[in-house]
């Protein structure tokens, strides 16, 4: 890996999928892919992973809404932080508005060019840039069923599923999301959430529309896709009735 380079037969995933209990076998939406790769690997990940976190640390680069892949941090955390939010809004009478994201296929569509942009972008060592860019092109996967394994295919996105350095890359991969004045965000990993509060309800839903034509359009510039039927929107208030965000 001195050279730039990360060792092609480290890079060919086995694929083995497994159906989620109570689904139609016959479906293949019905299996989780199980990535597994080489042991070797796991520890060159290991190396680079150390390397992308000291420069990410040492600079401050990784947005503070971001709970996820980071030390001393995890969803209870970023659950607290979104219940105080909207606690102090109800303390003070306020209704809270959020709206709920999900990233389609968040890890294996990540567009790869895109990312080594943002590598470049927060001034990651040139050494570094190189070989991520050598780990993520050309890798392959071959799926196994009941011990059957099928010829390999080349991956042409994604952050490879089952790594160790692929959490952390597209939590940089999305670290620019763009944010609001009048809303907060809250992400965990791919889970992205947007939160306005105000006495008027109206506020309310223009400021929550703003900041999402704003991350449509971000979503589409870097070429990332919101599933719309696990999107979710809430109000938290007072009140036994209230009317939703939209």
């Amino acid at each position: 890996m001195k050279f730039g380079h990360f060792p092609t037969r480290w890079k060919t995933a086995t694929i083995i999928p497994i159906l989620k209990p109570g689904k139609d076998p016959t479906d293949p939406v019905s299996y989780r892919p199980i990535s597994l790769l080489p042991s070797i690997s796991k520890i060159g990940e290991h190396i680079l992973l150390s390397r992308l976190n000291d420069h990410l640390d040492v600079n401050n680069i990784l947005m503070p809404e971001q709970f996820g892949f980071r030390k001393n941090l995890s969803t209870t955390h970023q659950l607290l932080r979104v219940t105080e939010f909207i606690q102090e809004g109800l303390n003070n009478k306020q209704k809270t508005g959020a709206v709920f994201l999900d990233i389609q296929k968040a890890f294996d569509r990540v567009w790869q060019d895109g990312l080594i942009y943002k590598l470049l972008n927060y001034n990651t060592p040139l050494f570094l840039v190189k070989i991520f860019h050598s780990y993520l092109s050309n890798r392959k996967f071959a799926v196994s069923v009941n011990k059957e394994l099928s010829r390999t295919k080349t991956i042409k996105a994604g952050v490879a599923l089952g790594s160790k350095i692929g959490p952390l890359l597209f939590a940089l991969y999305i670290n620019d999301m763009p944010k609001q004045f009048n809303t907060i965000i809250s992400i965990f990993a791919d889970d992205t959430a947007i939160l306005a509060r105000n006495k008027n309800h109206n506020y309310i839903q223009i400021a929550l529309n703003r900041h999402l034509k704003t991350l449509e359009d971000w979503f589409a510039k870097w070429k990332i896709q919101i599933n719309a039927g696990k999107t979710e929107a809430v109000m938290f208030t007072n009140s036994r009735k209230s009317p939703s965000p939209h």
